[in-house]
Parts: structure tokens; C-alpha cells; sequence
């Protein structure tokens, strides 16, 4: 998951106030819920030492949802009198929470969030393709088309040895339309930055197009169990990026689990457990986070400094390094802080997986 979208949140000191609400349930009495949600967010932050000034920015902003039809959530980060962030959910949060700290309480946004990918969405024939654009954001639009060679295309039903001469010709057709449409998918990809390439026909056909799609696109297709003439509805969409995302992750697991052997030189590729991800953050050696939300270690207590790459298991340990100010906060949160200074990506680890990475919190290397 790419977080720089979080980046604002690390462009200021704390402390934050983070708030989680569910905007799922949609009765007549909606809008006093809300007002009531409000209040209670409110008098929690307070409670928790947070300033009056963000309290109330806190909920002002969630009055301002009384009314909204936002089918599961937002999150609100605030600080100073201010919210600086306050992303919509993709999935209800279990529940109204409410946290004051020294960092933001970004984990829970890890599962929650959407980053709403964009998607090339290619209905392939024999003849060509169509492309369209699709995000939450955009709606649909047309991407534009690819024509190709249209005769022959069909093959013939007899089987004299006459006709071997059109049946390659035939073969030919499918193959240099196959190409042409590989070529003008990879271009449109490029030109849109689309996450996700999604290949809708027949099988056939969607087939011998993934096969001559760029190697730099090949982690990114998904193809979609429609046949030809077929168009893609939101949740078929939304279910080709699930499935992306649960390939993504499957690789990028196996891959830390791969990595955590030592090299020939003795140096592992993968790190766990929170001395070690400490000191990989300080270095700037994290390449990609592994966070598993339930992991005993995510709500281990480590120490901070102003800055992304001050942090240390023991407050002394900063001291040594020349911090004078520092706080207490997550190890989880923390280590996010940290993967975002450095645009590293953050993967969720479904709670399933419950020994990699052990405690909950593991990193993939970078070597200098």
C-alpha cells in the first residue's frame, strides 16, 4: 500500500487526535446520532488531555457529516485547532474510537482506507479492443480503442487439407491482433498510470494478450471470467482489484519469508521484532513494512524524536544519539512514520498469517 497520501500528517508535530467513525448505518434519526457521536468524540479526546481548540475541530467535522450518505466511514486526523486529514473508508470501523497520542493512529487506516486504484478495463475480441477507465473517483470513461486486422478472423468449419492454408491465416490475424493490442494497452497504461489492467473476453483471446503484455505489467493484470461483449459491473471491478490485492500480497509475504535467511555474506534480507525494525528505520533501510494489526508488538511502547528517523526501543538510546525531546508512542505507528518518510510501502498482513511476521511488525530491506 502506497501511503503518501499520509505524507501531511508528518509535516507537523503532534500531539494528534485520531477519529474513527462509522457512517454505515442510515436511519431517520441519522442526523441526531451524529450530533451525539460528535459530542461523545469530543469529550473523549478532552478526557485524554487534547486541547480544547481541536476538540472542537474534531466535531465540527463530524457534525458536518449529520447528513451525509458516505455508505461506511471517515477517519479525521487534527491537530492544533485543525483537521489536516480526514480520508473516507472503504469498510465500517468496528465502532467509534477517538485517540490523543504523540502520533497519529494510522494502523487501523491500513484496513480501513481505499486508495481507490485505478483501472484499464480492456474488452478484447478477435477484432480489437476497447478500453475504459474505472475508479471510484472517475466513474467510468472511455479510454479509447484498438482496431486490428479484420479478415480473416473466423475459422472454417471444414477439415479438407485445402483449407490449412486459410486456417494459418487465420492464426496469423488472431496473433498480430493480440500484439496490436497489447502494445495499445501498455500505452494506455503509461498514459492513464493505471494500477490495474483488467482483460474481459474470451479466454483465448485474453490469454494470448497477457502473454505479450510488457514484463512490467504482468504483476498488474487481472482477467475477468466474462465472456466476449460482456461489460464490467462496480462490484466485478472491485472484485478483480480484491483478487489483485490478495496476489500482491501472497508475493510480498513470501517474499519477506524467503528473505529472512541469511545471505551468503550473512546478511538477512527481512527483518522482525521491534529492536531490529528500530534500528533498520534509524538507517533508513526499510523497503517495505509488514504490519499485521493484531501482532502483540504493534502497541509495543518506543520512543521518538521530532523527527521520522528518531526513534529508539530505550529514551536513552535517543539521548545517546543527541535527541533532547522525546515521547513515548506505538511501535506500530512509529515504524509507519518512518516507512512514509522514506516512501516505503506499507502491506497489511491478514491476521490468518499468524507467524510471519512474528509479533505482528516486520520489514523487507534496502542495502546501501
Amino acid at each position: 500500500m502506497d501511503l503518501a497520501f499520509l505524507h501531511p500528517l508528518y509535516e507537523h508535530s503532534g500531539p494528534w487526535a485520531s477519529v474513527y467513525v462509522d457512517t454505515s448505518r442510515h436511519t431517520e434519526s441519522t442526523a441526531h446520532e451524529r450530533h451525539l457521536t460528535a459530542s461523545a468524540m469530543a469529550r473523549r479526546l478532552a478526557d485524554q488531555g487534547a486541547d480544547e481548540a481541536t476538540c472542537r475541530a474534531v466535531e465540527n467535522a463530524i457534525e458536518e457529516l449529520r447528513r451525509s450518505s458516505e455508505p461506511h466511514g471517515r477517519a479525521l486526523f487534527a491537530r492544533a485547532g485543525e483537521v489536516v486529514l480526514d480520508p473516507p473508508l472503504a469498510r465500517p470501523p468496528q465502532g467509534d474510537t477517538a485517540e490523543w497520542a504523540p502520533l497519529p493512529r494510522v494502523t487501523p487506516l491500513l484496513e480501513l482506507a481505499d486508495q481507490d486504484p485505478v483501472c484499464v478495463v480492456a474488452y478484447v475480441d478477435r477484432k480489437g479492443a476497447d478500453f475504459e477507465l474505472r475508479s471510484g473517483r472517475l466513474g467510468r470513461e472511455d479510454a479509447g480503442s484498438v482496431t486490428g486486422r479484420q479478415y480473416p478472423v473466423h475459422r472454417t468449419s471444414t477439415v479438407d487439407w485445402s483449407e490449412r492454408h486459410f486456417q494459418l491465416k487465420v492464426e496469423n490475424t488472431w496473433e498480430h491482433n493480440a500484439a496490436e493490442i497489447a502494445d495499445a494497452l501498455a500505452a494506455c497504461q503509461e498514459e492513464t498510470q493505471a494500477d490495474l489492467l483488467v482483460l474481459v473476453g474470451d479466454d483465448r483471446e485474453r490469454r494470448a494478450v497477457h502473454e505479450r503484455l510488457p514484463q512490467r505489467l504482468q504483476d498488474r493484470v487481472v482477467e475477468a471470467s466474462h465472456g466476449a461483449g460482456s461489460r464490467l459491473l462496480d462490484e466485478d471491478v472491485e472484485a478483480a482489484r480484491a483478487e489483485h490485492a490478495r496476489r500482491q500480497a501472497e508475493a510480498e509475504l513470501e517474499r519477506f519469508l524467503a528473505a529472512r535467511a541469511p545471505d551468503a555474506e550473512g546478511r538477512a534480507g527481512a527483518v522482525e521484532g521491534v529492536p531490529a525494525l528500530v534500528e533498520a528505520a534509524r538507517e533508513h533501510r526499510i523497503d517495505e513494512l509488514l504490519v499485521r494489526a493484531d501482532g502483540p508488538d504493534t502497541h509495543r511502547e518506543v520512543w521518538i524524536g521530532e523527527d521520522p528517523d528518531q526513534l529508539a526501543v530505550r529514551r536513552t538510546e535517543l539521548k545517546t544519539l543527541g535527541e533532547q525531546h522525546s515521547w513515548a508512542a506505538r511501535a506500530d505507528d512509529a515504524l509507519i512514520r518512518s516507512a512514509v518518510a522514506t516512501d516505503a510501502p506499507v502491506l497489511v498482513v491478514p491476521a490468518a498469517d499468524e507467524e510471519a511476521p512474528v509479533g505482528g511488525l516486520g520489514a523487507l530491506l534496502r542495502w546501501k
